[in-house]
């Protein structure tokens, strides 16, 4: 069996991934860290820059024809790995733990062996997702309200 230009790309783009995220195993461990942590570690400009590595397998799932709703779950983990990455400490221990790449270079994988199942799995993920930021979203404005009555209500029990 030949393999195709695009199986070859896949290829390196999935091991591009395994770079970012696992690609060197950290002597007498089980650990395994890649560039994306290491990148990160550097103030400002390195979970940027890990972002835009990652929108690599982003550009090549557009260019195979990946649904927005595949789509939408590969930028998502870009975005939650580049925003909780920023944070100090914290944020460096969760790019050694969230792995985007790996999660999604498997995504793009997925759809190009199941493009209608992982339709399905993703519409049910981004229902999901919408959900739980009107959830949310409500919880805010409920909590703001309960805020401002209770500072309003200290505010005229002083005068």
């Amino acid at each position: 069996m030949v393999a195709t230009d695009g199986d070859l790309r896949l290829a390196h783009l999935h091991r591009f991934a395994s770079w970012l995220d696992d690609g060197v195993r950290l002597p007498g461990t089980r650990v395994r860290i890649g560039l994306d942590p290491v990148i990160g570690l550097v103030p400002g400009l390195g979970d940027v820059a890990g972002a835009m590595l990652s929108a690599v397998i982003l550009v090549e799932a557009i260019r195979r024809g990946v649904s927005r709703f595949t789509l939408g779950r590969i930028a998502w983990n870009i975005a939650v790995d580049a925003l909780l990455g920023a944070v100090p400490l914290i944020g460096d221990a969760f790019d050694f733990v969230w792995k985007a790449n790996l999660k999604n270079i498997a995504l793009v994988e997925r759809h190009v062996a199941v493009p209608a199942t992982a339709r399905r799995a993703d519409r049910l993920f981004v229902s999901l997702l919408i959900g739980s930021l009107f959830v949310l979203c409500v919880a805010l404005m409920v909590a703001g309200v309960l805020l401002t009555s209770w500072l309003l209500r200290a505010i005229a029990s002083i005068r």
